[in-house]
């Protein structure tokens, strides 16, 4: 295998933000980070205090979503958010940028915003991932074209204190011509982008349209060091069963997967 279980699990942000999660649904899906020892679980903030008894001991840590999924409320509203996490326990936050002032041109708040979050996150120990939510941005903004936009983003980011900028939120739907809603998520254009415009300071995450073990390979390939995902155990299941083959001799083929794919 070209990676080892724990260099690919430990890429894994264990996704538990579906709305319609239960208590019961929360804790089996910190118990199953636990089992497959992912690098965290990215969880609901009134659910993390919970979550740190659950993976007590774990070594997996518990992230909280802030401002999320559209990223429309105020500065202080996302720092206070950011505050009671840290204090409930949370190691990672996972902020949405105001996506609406960064489409109109407002650069100047949109970096006051993260800056206000990653000054709180750092002052409690917490590390930051700031989401683009890049479905919204393929036509770009500010008088600026979409790539030339994420780029711009990546500067601000880097500028206002960001430990990772992340591609989506994994709930970014756009209607389709006919009249559903679906979105791309992570695609290997913009990881790559994201990852060329960024320091080595700054991390690279991937979230949405991850579906198995080939597309989360991608995104290492591609210089990503996370990535959220809901289905961590059919990854590294299919991990196990590949490394297993491997010492047998057997071929197995791989999954030939694309990132960006949609769904949950």
């Amino acid at each position: 295998m070209k990676y080892s279980y724990s260099d690919l699990a430990k890429m894994i942000d264990h996704s538990l933000l579906h709305p319609t999660m239960t208590d019961a649904d929360l804790e089996a899906g910190c118990k199953l980070a636990a089992e497959y020892q992912v690098a965290s679980v990215c969880i609901k903030p009134y659910a993390v205090k919970q979550a740190v008894e659950w993976l007590r001991g774990s070594g997996v840590l518990v992230g909280c979503v802030i401002g999320f999924p559209h990223g429309n409320s105020t500065t202080e509203s996302k720092r206070y958010e950011t505050e009671l996490a840290c204090r409930d326990g949370a190691h990672e936050i996972d902020m949405v940028i105001n996506i609406g002032k960064a489409l109109g041109g407002d650069w100047d708040y949109v970096e006051a915003d993260v800056k206000a979050v990653c000054d709180e996150a750092h002052r409690h120990g917490a590390k930051v991932k700031v989401i683009f939510e890049n479905d919204y941005l393929t036509n770009g903004g500010g008088g600026l074209d979409s790539d030339t936009f994420k780029k711009k983003l990546c500067a601000l980011c880097e500028r206002a204190g960001a430990d990772w900028v992340k591609t989506s939120t994994g709930y970014g739907f756009v209607k389709q011509p006919d009249g559903s809603y679906n979105y791309k998520g992570a695609t290997e254009h913009d990881l790559a982008l994201m990852r060329a415009r960024c320091s080595p300071k700054v991390q690279v995450k991937a979230a949405g349209g991850v579906r198995d073990l080939d597309g989360l390979i991608k995104v290492r390939d591609l210089g990503g060091s996370r990535c959220g995902a809901t289905a961590t155990a059919a990854m590294m299941d299919e991990y196990r069963k590949r490394e297993a083959a491997e010492k047998t001799g057997q071929k197995i083929e791989s999954q030939g997967s694309v990132i960006g794919a949609g769904g949950y």
